[in-house]
């Protein structure tokens, strides 16, 4: 085999081994960027759920002490 042969067959196989160690990467970093997007949306309904038992128990306690105190609408100006 030529010289140029042996050149151009090496080059040929370190640019495939190059090329498949850049996709790999690329699928392990998009397989990583998906994942935290998944992790960052059940913590955002995580968030949404407690925001929501809350306004739940605020609206509750609101109902109990209206039962039980005489309360007027102030901003009415009646």
């Amino acid at each position: 085999m030529s010289t140029a042969s042996k050149v151009t067959l090496l080059s040929t196989i370190l640019g495939t081994a190059g090329i498949v160690a850049f996709v790999h990467w690329a699928q392990t970093a998009e397989q990583a960027a998906m994942h935290a997007g998944v992790v960052r949306d059940m913590e955002q309904q995580r968030v949404k759920r407690e925001r929501q038992a809350d306004f739940d128990l605020q609206k509750q306690l609101e109902e109990e002490y209206k039962k039980t105190q005489n309360v007027h609408d102030s901003t009415t100006g009646a």
